[in-house]
């Protein structure tokens, strides 16, 4: 069986010490030279790397169902249990159906009203001149937000030590997709340690808010109430503590980190472009003047969504997406085995010439509706796609355009000169040290 052409794999190892090494920057080097589809061998595992829209529709939607989650976001549930990012059908299915009506159109509505209250908060902390870490910032904020609505819970006196356990869960996960890392998990190492310390705290947060809610009775009409009154199709039951827990923290974790990581590299980017900038202020003192954004006001932000839209085409928080095949499957000419790694990466594919020309460059003007319209669909797909679609993909939008805008009413924020700016690929495009910014009045 002739495999597609690929970078020259090590014995044993394959392309592992160079994927560890800058993950994004090796499979874009790999798509740039070997094309649309290439093979290579992380450790024990045969991949093969998709690079062009029509493959990767085939996968995500079109042929999903000959595909599951991939070994390595199967070794996630260490963390996040069976959760809606780790678990398959019918459980998948299941689970999805009750969490569903939390991000209902008229519901996600309800919501904006707290995240521009939120912004409001955050704005008023801020003092001009001050130095701030904007990573650090965007992830109490969007924690916040996230416990609030979808929990009814205030976090904010907690959110340096919950950022804290989840800064070291990332960085830590790292070694759990290691080969072998069943072995190593069982080993009293102090990197193991470190894992199981985070873990346990970001789990006492969940456990208490699943047992005040339970002792209160309440059905508060947010998420949590929702899985704790959720019954099975033969009413023989609710979910137990532990897969509540499960889903409460995959929705958690996800739902505040994905967004704090892109409205990040969104002040970055403003940063480095004072014209995108100057037009961003613009639209937002014609349309808002002094009062705070709401969701009514979303279709008068365009250019404010698409400043959202073209940081997450460079920077996508979820950089990468593996499905592992189930049974045999054709593309681009080649046959790909049963059991191999399929994988995506909206880093790359944002970054193709093809659908973006001069594709470094940010230019909010990419996400006009002609613009748009002239490009094949999974040319950008930041939140995946199909039945697998994140599910918090409205939620996501919304809280990103409302948090840009109700910060970048009264603020704007400049590098630190010399401050290093680089990512750190874990689950999510983060930082590598951090975004320290001036913030400065407008």
């Amino acid at each position: 069986m002739t495999r597609p052409p690929g970078p020259k794999n090590r014995p044993f190892v394959g392309q592992m010490p160079m994927f560890r090494r800058d993950a994004p920057a090796f499979l874009l080097r790999t798509a740039r030279e070997f094309g649309d589809i290439a093979y290579f061998r992380l450790g024990p595992r045969h991949v093969y790397f998709i690079n062009n829209p029509e493959y990767i529709k085939d996968v995500l939607v079109t042929r999903q169902h000959d595909f599951i989650k991939s070994q390595m976001l199967q070794r996630a549930k260490t963390l996040l249990g069976e959760g809606l990012l780790t678990s398959e059908a019918p459980l998948h299915t299941r689970q999805r159906r009750l969490v569903q009506p939390a991000f209902h159109r008229q519901r996600l509505a309800s919501y904006g009203e707290t995240m521009a209250e939120y912004a409001a908060r955050a704005r008023q902390r801020w003092h001009d001149g001050e130095t701030l870490d904007v990573d650090r910032e965007m992830m109490r904020l969007t924690l916040a937000v996230v416990a609030k609505t979808l929990f009814n819970t205030d976090v904010e006196a907690e959110a340096g030590e919950i950022g804290q356990a989840l800064t070291d869960v990332l960085h830590l996960f790292r070694m759990v997709m290691l080969p072998l890392s069943e072995l190593l998990e069982r080993l009293p190492l102090p990197a193991t340690r470190r894992f199981q310390r985070a873990r346990a705290r970001l789990d006492e947060t969940i456990y208490r808010m699943i047992a005040e809610r339970r002792a209160s009775g309440e059905d508060k009409g947010d998420l949590l109430s929702m899985l704790l009154l959720a019954q099975d199709e033969a009413g023989t039951g609710g979910m137990s503590d532990q897969q509540v827990r499960d889903e409460a923290l995959t929705i958690f974790l996800a739902g505040h980190e994905t967004t704090a990581v892109a409205l990040t590299w969104t002040w970055y980017l403003l940063s480095q472009n004072p014209e995108a900038e100057a037009r961003l202020h613009a639209e937002l003192d014609a349309v808002l003047g002094q009062r705070m954004p709401g969701v009514d006001d979303m279709p008068s932000l365009p250019y404010t969504e698409m400043i959202f839209a073209e940081a997450m085409r460079l920077y996508p928080p979820a950089w990468a997406i593996g499905r592992m095949a189930t049974k045999p499957y054709e593309a681009g000419g080649y046959e790909i085995p049963a059991r191999s790694v399929v994988m995506m990466s909206p880093f790359v594919t944002h970054r193709d010439p093809r659908w973006f020309p001069d594709p470094e460059r940010f230019d909010p003007e990419r996400w006009t509706p002609e613009a748009k319209a002239q490009r094949p669909k999974f040319s950008y797909f930041p939140f995946g796609g199909g039945a697998r679609v994140c599910i918090g993909e409205g939620f996501a939008w919304m809280e990103g355009v409302l948090l840009l805008a109700g910060i970048a009413q009264r603020w704007r924020f400049e590098l630190v000169p010399g401050h290093p700016v680089g990512y750190r690929a874990l689950i999510t495009l983060r930082t590598r040290k951090g975004m320290k910014m001036v913030a400065r009045a407008r």
